[in-house]
């Protein structure tokens, strides 16, 4: 009869990632960044001990470059041993981010700690920490970066266990949004004969399968405004008939959170204000003791559109609500406005001026059929950013911008040009 089991399934550590990108973020907040990685994975630990977990699963990325860094590698280290010490198994495979190519420190990891290698998918036994069998866990590592062989087909059961757990760090069905290595098919995953394929790669947590499980548990912490909400892990419970239940558990240390408010209705900057800061209370509440940072989306059609257009107006407005929530250095639930994106809508009806006669109705005439095409938006858009087109990076990123994106810049450019126009011709 089989033995009931629990382990946790963990991947895309990105320990010590840099958080590139934040400007004029105070100390404060910068430290809290950079050892939120760390304390994602103490959270770890801490489920280990607290939930008297058989074996834990790292499917990949524990390390955010191939030249891990030393601090990463000995506080990973450090966690291992806690885990270890508590008398939980730990199963590692390495993936694009910390292939075994990378440079490494000559470190001896606890016993207790297998990690699987690269040459060919190895297969391990599990235990409870009674010590009996309860699992073959079964992984390979990515020996360079960019691995783009289907390496699931490699993985064959081998027959002396009850249950039989898969480690890879691979793209399933090639979800556009990561890079396509590993990449395989989920109906490969699901007809190979393993109950559970603990996936690393892809940074949103997801169920593609049950039974057979097939899981991306998404990273520990969030890095950027793309991996906002919780992030964190799945504790699993095999019971003795094979039943699998799964829990997750949050252990971000750091939120990342995107805000929309809406100026529909508001007629003065103050109100705008009350406000925003009623909209980040919110989020503070929401937030369970945890910091925040938060991008905030302003929608919706109002009188203010025109003045949130202006230059600098969006940064003064930034400037503002960080000097409001400056509590950064005295508490630790602290929010951290990262940008205001401008997204709203004049109470101005475009189609109905551009009924009227003269140049403004023949401006939005033409502004009007341009953006129902994708093709007429590209062009128009080409056409006037043709001087920043020469920049690589900024034409490759207008490259990735979708049609409704288009439309949207035509839009606000076609409200503030009749905003403007008729602010001239009155004076």
């Amino acid at each position: 009869m089989a033995v009931p089991f629990t382990f946790v399934h963990a991947a895309d550590l990105h320990l010590d990632s840099p958080f590139k990108g934040l400007t004029k973020v105070p100390d404060t907040v910068r430290d809290r960044l950079r050892e939120s990685t760390f304390a994602a994975l103490q959270g770890i630990c801490e489920i280990v001990k607290r939930d008297k977990i058989d074996f834990v699963v790292l499917a990949g990325d524990l390390f955010d470059a191939a030249d891990r860094s030393l601090r990463a590698q000995l506080r990973l280290q450090r966690a291992l041993g806690s885990i270890t010490e508590q008398g939980a198994q730990v199963f590692i495979v390495h993936g694009n981010h910390d292939p075994e190519s990378g440079r490494q420190a000559k470190l001896d990891w606890p016993q207790g700690v297998q990690v699987f290698g690269s040459m060919d998918v190895d297969c391990f036994p599990a235990y409870t920490r009674e010590g009996e069998l309860v699992a073959h866990i079964y992984g390979i590592s990515y020996p360079t970066p960019a691995v783009t062989e289907n390496l699931a087909l490699r993985f064959k059961k081998r027959e002396g266990a009850p249950f039989h757990l898969a480690l890879l760090h691979a793209n399933v069905d090639g979800e556009p949004s990561h890079d396509n290595y590993a990449p395989c098919k989920l109906e490969e995953l699901t007809s190979a004969g393993f109950q559970y394929w603990a996936l690393g790669h892809v940074h949103n947590r997801r169920i593609l399968n049950e039974y057979p499980h097939v899981v991306y548990p998404g990273n520990i912490q969030g890095r950027s405004i793309r991996e906002t909400g919780g992030k964190g892990v799945y504790v699993v419970s095999v019971s003795d008939a094979g039943a699998i239940d799964m829990r997750f558990r949050d252990i971000a240390d750091v939120l990342w959170k995107e805000l929309t408010v809406s100026i529909q209705g508001i007629e003065r900057e103050q109100e705008l204000k009350m406000r925003l800061l009623s909209a980040l209370d919110e989020v503070r509440s929401d937030a369970e003791m945890r910091p925040v940072v938060v991008r905030i989306r302003l929608e919706g059609r109002g009188s203010l559109h025109d003045r949130l257009l202006q230059p600098t107006v969006a940064e003064e407005w930034l400037e503002e609500l960080r000097e409001s929530l400056g509590e950064t250095e005295v508490i630790e639930d602290w929010i951290w406005p990262e940008s205001i994106v401008v997204r709203t809508g004049s109470n101005l009806q475009l189609e109905v001026v551009a009924e009227e006669d003269g140049f403004v109705g023949e401006l939005l005439r033409r502004g009007l059929a341009v953006a129902q095409h994708s093709e007429g938006s590209k062009s128009l858009l080409d056409e006037a950013m043709e001087a920043l087109n020469k920049q690589p990076k900024i034409r490759e990123w207008l490259e990735t911008r979708s049609h409704e994106d288009r439309v949207q810049w035509i839009q606000q450019a076609m409200e503030l040009s009749v905003s403007l126009l008729r602010d001239d011709e009155t004076g």
